[in-house]
Order: structure tokens, then C-alpha cells, then sequence
């Protein structure tokens, strides 16, 4: 492949890397020559896009749909307070082109669907994985598998990170052989609802980008195999072996075929289905007749920000001590911020022979409105 020539402005910014002997010009300028896609501008993709566009990637794609908000900023550092309620990717494109005007970015203001995955993942030769949700990692696994393309690989979980390369085309495992197939619905609470430490998608972020420049450039070994975990509460890495496994529907037994299948097309908000349930809409509905037993199961911070007028507060968690203070009889309503921590609390409340119904969405689609 034809390397292109370093500038010599280009020269002047990069010349650390340039002394580093495993590196060298001839790394740099494969940095200048790559394309790296990243699936999110969130917790991950903000230090990773910003250390590749700092590191010379010559072309890096972004791929998000949502617009900042405040709660993002404690975390998501490629975006400011003067971009709050606007796209993520307009105040992306800003901030990296401050950081490096070398580097050609270019957006997709979309989600990543089995729809397009093939098409946009086969323009880049990295795909980093800084998605929120099951379908869609799933989604970016399968088509980097299908394309040959190395998926760099993280999550994050309050105080607790991980970090692998998935490589089927390496002889790697992927994504499938970890999580074989989609947890059920509300097993794992998003960010939203668990927290995370603004702090660490920094971390776990900046591994995902080095691994990406390693693969680019051919320096050091891939953690093929291997999933790197990091508990920043005891600073503490820990690295866990990562077979391929033979009856993988996807590397192994080849049972999946296509990016369009059963994980890819389930839906990214991971909702719970309730079958005593009624919607915002309804819900609003409801409000204008007339008081009810309104229970807003979030914590009392979520609370704090904003609340549904005449809704009480028992945070899920204090929810099993705090049975007696709930009224019988009549039917109870239970909201959350997006639904799925009401939906736990309903199945508890109904445990306890209290009739309670769910609203679908929670207090984010009551604002919406």
C-alpha cells in the first residue's frame, strides 16, 4: 500500500511519535493512510475519537443520531455547555477539528441498523464499539465479522470497565462468544439508572483507541482472546481468557448468516414488557380527571431534577421495606425514568397482592409530550 507523505506541518505535530523507534515515520504516515469508524460519541467514543484524531487517523466516521445533554457532560468530554440540545456530532466535528484539522471527520447522523451496518462499516478498516445498548453491539460485531474488520471492543458499569479486540478474521473470538445471546429484557440496568463514574469511560476509552492506532500500525499484540477488566475502586486490572467457542452460532457454528437476525433486530431501548401497563399519553390522561396513587420509583437525585406532579418517591431499592406505606385497593401507578426500573417495581408490588400498572416510558416520555 502507498503511504501518504507527511506534511511538514504534519512533521512539527507528531514528532514524539516520530522518535518512537517501533513507530517512526512509517507508522505515522499508516496512521494518516487508516479510517477508523466509531459506533457512538458517548462515554467511549469521546476520548477515543479525540486521541485518533490527536494521533493522526486520517479519516475517522462518526456514527450518532442523539444531541447532548446535561447529564452527558460529566462524561462525555468531546461536548461543552454551549452544545447542550444540539446534535453530538455537530459539536464532535467541532472539537476535532480544533484538536487535529489534519484529520478528515466525517458523520452519519443515523443509528447503526441492520439496515446499513454492512454498507458504513465496510468504508473503514477500525470499528470501535462505543455503543449503549445489547442489539446494537451485537449489530457491530456480526458485521465487522461478515466484513473482516477488527472491532474494538468496551463497556463500562458504574466503577468497573472492559476492553477487548474481537477479530474472527485474526482468529480471535467474538462478541457472541461472550455473550452468546441477548440478555432478557431489564437484566442489566443502563447508565442512566446504574451510574458510572465520569471518570472512567476516559479510561476504558483511551484503551479502545490505543488498541486501534496498535492495529493500524502493526506495533505490540492485540488483546485477541483476552478481555482486560478494570475495577478503578482498587485499581486493579485484571485480564480474563476469551476462547472462540465452537458452537458460536456466528464464528463457529455459522448458524447466523446475515446482520439481520434476532439480537440485531430487537429493540436498542431493551424495554420491558408489562402486560398491567398504560402509557405517558394515558397516563397524562388520567392526571386531568383526577388525583391517583402515583409511585416514582427513581433515586431521590433523578427525583430532584424533575418530578411528575403528585408523584411519591420510593426509590426501588427501598421499595420491599416500604410496602405498608403503599395504600390497597386501589389500582397503583408506577413510573421510572424510561420504564424498565417500574416494571421491576410492578412485579414486586403484584408479588405483594398490590395491584399496580406500569407507564410504559417513564417520566421521559411524560416530558416529552
Amino acid at each position: 500500500m502507498d503511504l501518504p507523505p507527511l506534511q511538514p506541518e504534519e512533521l512539527a505535530r507528531y514528532a514524539r511519535h516520530l522518535s518512537i523507534p517501533d513507530l517512526g515515520e512509517n507508522g505515522q504516515r499508516r496512521l494518516k493512510a487508516a479510517s477508523v469508524l466509531l459506533v457512538g460519541t458517548g462515554g467511549l467514543g469521546s476520548p477515543a475519537a479525540l486521541y485518533l484524531a490527536a494521533a493522526g487517523v486520517g479519516r475517522i466516521g462518526l456514527i450518532d443520531d442523539d444531541k447532548v445533554d446535561l447529564s452527558n457532560l460529566q462524561r462525555q468530554i468531546l461536548h461543552g455547555q454551549s452544545w447542550v440540545g444540539r446534535p453530538k456530532l455537530e459539536s464532535a466535528v467541532d472539537r476535532l477539528r480544533e484538536i487535529n484539522p489534519h484529520v478528515l471527520v466525517e458523520t452519519h447522523a443515523c443509528r447503526l441498523t441492520p439496515a446499513n451496518a454492512m454498507e458504513l462499516i465496510s468504508r473503514y478498516d477500525v470499528v470501535v464499539d462505543g455503543c449503549d445498548n445489547f442489539p446494537t453491539r451485537f449489530l457491530t460485531n456480526d458485521a465487522c465479522h461478515f466484513l473482516g474488520k477488527p472491532c474494538v471492543y468496551g463497556s463500562i458499569h458504574r466503577f468497573e470497565g472492559q476492553m477487548t479486540v474481537f477479530a474472527t478474521h485474526l482468529g480471535g473470538p467474538c462478541y457472541r462468544c461472550l455473550l452468546p445471546t441477548l440478555p432478557p429484557p431489564g437484566a442489566a440496568p443502563s447508565c442512566a439508572e446504574a451510574g458510572v463514574l465520569g471518570v472512567l469511560p476516559g479510561i476504558i476509552g483511551s484503551l479502545q483507541a490505543m488498541e486501534a492506532i496498535k492495529l493500524i500500525t502493526g506495533i505490540g499484540t492485540p488483546p485477541l482472546g483476552r478481555l482486560l477488566c478494570y475495577d478503578a475502586l482498587h485499581t486493579s486490572f485484571r485480564t480474563l481468557t476469551l476462547a472462540r467457542d465452537p458452537s458460536c452460532r456466528l464464528c463457529g457454528s455459522g448458524e447466523i448468516t446475515s446482520a439481520e437476525n434476532a439480537e440485531t433486530l430487537a429493540p436498542a431501548t431493551c424495554s420491558v414488557e408489562v402486560a398491567n401497563s398504560i402509557s405517558a399519553a394515558d397516563l397524562r390522561d388520567l392526571l386531568a380527571r383526577g388525583p391517583l396513587v402515583l409511585i416514582d420509583v427513581r433515586r431521590p437525585d433523578e427525583h430532584a431534577l424533575a418530578a411528575i406532579p403528585g408523584s411519591r418517591l420510593i426509590p426501588l431499592d427501598e421499595l420491599p421495606a416500604r410496602f405498608d406505606e403503599i395504600p390497597r385497593g386501589n389500582p397503583i401507578y408506577v413510573h421510572c425514568k424510561s420504564g424498565m426500573r417500574s416494571a421491576r417495581a410492578v412485579d414486586l408490588l403484584e408479588k405483594q397482592g398490590i395491584a399496580a400498572i406500569n407507564v410504559r416510558g417513564g417520566i421521559d416520555a411524560f416530558l416529552a409530550l
